[in-house]
């Protein structure tokens, strides 16, 4: 059973205990009233409209702003009715009103259905209409304070059950996010011993392997070691529980590691939003493979990424390869292959960063690519 469902069952629980209360009021003064046939009548309303209301308000999809305004309208009628049933006498003299305190049932479902702003909201229409009650039976001047403490009792209860109650709601809200990520931790850790137990090992014995008979060997060795460390990068990234819509974009970039790769990254979080991060990802994916695609296979590869603090994020390619000729890059892009113009210039121009690349015959090529961090969330 949720929180919410606890909380309209206690309601409906007290609707019918105050019921009780007015029925047993209106029994003992049943003698003395003006229009005694009318209390009973007044009765008659409030058991049905609380036998509805205790259906109504269990089911969500009744629960709104009308039956709210019709919980009200019935409240405020029993209530006006005691100036027409009970003498001006009675009225005077403090005698409670013929609902007594089962009009509180009504703050206490605007309170918990829309909170404390409205309970109080409610409580003021109630306080309104008692003080409305004297104001009929021609004695404005005895809504003293039995009246008045009334008001303040309902409005305290308004927006004290109010304010509870989205306590509650929060606290249960986070509690089950809290459960929710427990389980995707422990699954995600049942995944990681497997893949550790099985596809791992297999990855470091063929690039163990694969060292030792040399040749083509050594190559397929070589690249299950990439694939080792990009696969060990994967599963022990980290995702921040509080932050679903970003993404720390060093676990994108460590998983580029590897013996001809070395990736250097800030000891805290670089958090980007998710496509931002995954873009600046493929980008520097599409520069290393270009390494890989140009430059001879003992060529080394730095992964550099520096957080300004400052709204910019840097994310720097530089390899030790033979590097290019000038005008190289627009040759390129003038026989289609469009490799760097669009897989990492247009990507990072879309984001509204820069790329930047220096290379010279014999002197490597770096690529600098510079885009702007949104601030985080509120």
């Amino acid at each position: 059973m949720g929180l919410e469902v606890a909380l309209w069952r206690a309601v409906a629980v007290y609707r019918w205990l105050s019921l009780g209360y007015a029925a047993l009021l209106i029994a003992m003064g049943f003698g003395e009233y003006a229009h005694p046939l009318g209390g009973w009548a007044v009765l008659a309303v409030m058991t049905v409209w609380t036998a509805y209301a205790t259906y109504a308000f269990a089911d969500p999809r009744k629960r709104g702003r009308s039956l709210l305004a019709a919980d009200m309208a019935v409240a405020v009628g029993c209530l006006l009715a005691t100036a027409w049933v009970q003498t001006p006498g009675d009225i005077s003299s403090g005698s409670p009103t013929l609902p007594s305190s089962w009009v509180a049932a009504v703050v206490l479902s605007w309170a918990v259905e829309c909170g404390k702003r409205s309970g109080a909201a409610a409580a003021l229409l109630l306080g309104t209409a008692n003080v409305l009650v004297h104001v009929l039976a021609g004695t404005p001047g005895s809504a003293g304070s039995v009246t008045f403490n009334g008001i303040v009792l309902l409005l305290m209860a308004g927006l004290v059950v109010g304010h509870v109650v989205k306590l509650a709601l929060d606290a249960e809200a986070r509690l089950a996010r809290a459960v929710e990520l427990e389980a995707a931790t422990r699954e995600r850790e049942r995944l990681a011993r497997r893949i550790h137990d099985s596809v791992l090992q297999v990855l470091a014995m063929l690039q163990r392997r694969g060292g030792e008979l040399g040749g083509e060997a050594a190559e397929l060795g070589r690249l299950a070691g990439e694939q080792e460390a990009a696969l060990r990068a994967l599963i022990g990234a980290e995702r921040d529980p509080a932050a679903p819509d970003e993404v720390d974009l060093r676990s994108l970039l460590n998983g580029h590691a590897s013996p001809k790769v070395t990736v250097a990254a800030p000891a805290t979080p670089v958090r980007l939003p998710g496509h931002i991060a995954r873009e600046v990802g493929a980008a520097v994916a599409a520069a290393l493979d270009n390494v890989r695609r140009h430059c001879s296979a003992d060529t080394r590869t730095w992964v550099l990424l520096e957080d300004d603090g400052a709204g910019e994020v840097v994310v720097s390619v530089r390899d030790d390869g033979p590097g290019m000729p000038r005008g190289r890059l627009d040759e390129a892009a003038a026989d289609g292959r469009l490799g760097v113009a669009q897989s990492i210039r247009g990507r990072i121009r879309d984001l509204g960063g820069t790329v930047s690349i220096v290379t010279a015959p014999g002197e490597g090529t770096e690529i600098e690519m510079t885009v702007p961090a949104p601030p985080p969330p509120v």
